[in-house]
């Protein structure tokens, strides 16, 4: 996982809190993986360097290849109907339960939210949903399942979010472990590691 991140040359937070630490990959490997003689900079064309961002942000969101690109022909679609296509396939991104998870502070990566979510550990407006990629909306409220909260898996959680501070589209309530959606992502706020209108021109050739 660390080589992907080594590979597009950011960090793409896939290891949680590691990757805040000095232990990250690309902290003490600053550069691309396999032998030196491949690290050396050389000009890309056009088409790898679409390829490269468009890589960045399908792994920035824990995606499958078929998931991110049904996503970002959805939006290539909406061209027209909507002002700013960009700013859409972040909302639909960020609106995806895994990430929601995530963003509230209840796992520490999106692949830990998906396997939280898997294990039907999540309710959304008191139902269960075990579908990572269900999309909320405005007004949803989600919370982690009762019976679950003393399992392993959340038994620290109340100390680590105390200093948590949730995006402004999400209201996090740290004492009930719920949180509610207000509104809707932004670019700002979602701070994507990749230019999105390349992405549209790979998926548009």
């Amino acid at each position: 996982v660390c080589k992907v991140c080594r590979r597009a040359g950011t960090k793409l937070f896939l290891k949680g809190d590691k990757c805040f630490s000095q232990k990250c990959a690309l902290v003490r490997k600053p550069y691309v993986p396999g032998p030196k003689a491949k690290r050396r900079t050389k000009n890309f064309s056009e088409y790898a360097k679409e390829l490269k961002e468009k890589q960045k942000l399908r792994n920035w969101y824990n995606l499958e290849e078929k998931q991110f690109s049904n996503y970002v022909k959805k939006v290539l679609g909406a061209r027209g109907k909507v002002a700013d296509a960009a700013a859409f396939l972040i909302e639909i991104l960020e609106s995806r339960l895994d990430n929601v998870i995530f963003r509230l502070g209840f796992a520490p990566s999106r692949a830990a939210a998906r396997q939280i979510i898997s294990h039907r550990h999540i309710l959304v407006n008191d139902k269960h949903v075990n579908i990572s990629s269900y999309l909320v909306k405005k007004g949803d409220q989600i919370k982690i399942r009762p019976a679950s909260v003393s399992k392993t898996i959340f038994k620290n959680l109340s100390q680590t979010i105390k200093n948590y501070k949730a995006p402004m589209w999400l209201e996090l309530d740290k004492e009930k472990l719920e949180g509610k959606i207000v509104s809707v992502a932004t670019m700002v706020e979602a701070a994507p590691p990749a230019e999105i209108s390349s992405i549209f021109e790979f998926y548009s050739k």
